[in-house]
């Protein structure tokens, strides 16, 4: 195990200082800016080492682990249970965006779309911005009015609604949506219902999981100067992270929905009210791989 732990220690050293392309934004961006990218960078790392190595049971009161192959249950706790899911609700916000908003509209951003708490220097009222950046910055840093955003421009009663529509058409029964961000404890869900939400997406929409790994999107604040849109999706220096979203309330704690692959199978994690979702999927993943 301590050969294993050191490898992948390595590997996320490896991944997280990979050289700096030349196109790349950071390298333009103030001696400021960048220390504060490389102290995020570093933090990151030390927490999902410390978390790998941590010999605690699983924290989550829900979760449930999925072979997505053939469908085959590898872990689970309680995961018929509901409970708020915070910004993982954000992955119901993407499908429904995709699938009803053409990803090259121009949206001109009001101050009511940037009500939510927890917003962006770089969305502005009176902002122009592609619905597909508005995606982006919804999915990486969890913007929460990025969502709201979305939301407004085809009427926010109607984007909830086609939300639970498409819940109900994916057999997501035990889940009801009341907001785009997942700042209503309102919101809630089960692990089952969320790993069928990640089949839905994985089959249909890979293009989300592939924009909850990227870590290099960028959007000028109102000033003109580029800012980095820190992803808040930890995992997402491993290779084995196919992608999936993070959330946190204290209604909530600390709730997950991710696939990985593992030797080539692809591996649905779900976690709900954790109170250390790194060290319990790290936990998970030990457990499955023996």
């Amino acid at each position: 195990m301590k050969v294993k732990i050191f490898l992948l220690s390595f590997l996320l050293l490896f991944s997280a200082f990979s050289p700096i392309r030349a196109s790349d934004p950071i390298k333009t961006a103030g001696l400021g800016q960048q220390i504060e990218i490389l102290k995020q960078e570093i933090s990151l790392l030390q927490m999902l080492l410390l978390n790998l190595q941590s010999q605690q049971g699983i924290t989550a009161q829900s979760y449930l682990v999925v072979n997505l192959s053939d469908d085959s249950v590898l872990l689970e706790k309680n995961f018929e249970k509901t409970y708020p899911i915070a910004s993982v609700t954000k992955l119901m916000t993407a499908v429904i965006a995709l699938e009803n908003i053409n990803m090259d509209d121009k949206i001109i951003l009001t101050e009511e779309m940037l009500t939510p708490f927890g917003q962006s220097p770089s969305l502005f009222q009176g902002l122009i911005i592609s619905a597909e950046n508005l995606l982006r910055a919804c999915l990486i840093q969890s913007t929460n009015d990025a969502a709201e955003s979305l939301a407004y421009f085809m009427g926010k009663e109607r984007f909830t609604g086609l939300m639970n529509q498409k819940a109900k058409e994916i057999n997501m029964i035990n889940t009801v949506f009341y907001d785009v961000h997942g700042l209503n404890p309102a919101n809630t869900s089960t692990a089952a219902d969320l790993v069928r939400l990640l089949t839905y997406i994985y089959e249909n929409h890979p293009e989300i999981l592939s924009i909850t790994r990227d870590n290099n999107f960028w959007l000028p604040d109102v000033a003109g100067t580029l800012l980095k849109f820190q992803n808040v999706n930890n995992f997402y220096p491993l290779s084995a992270f196919v992608g999936g979203k993070t959330g946190y309330l204290s209604e909530a704690k600390q709730t997950l929905a991710s696939i990985f692959d593992l030797n080539g199978e692809k591996i649905a994690i779900v976690l709900l009210y954790s109170n250390n979702r790194q060290a319990d999927t790290f936990t998970i993943l030990k457990q499955i791989r023996n």
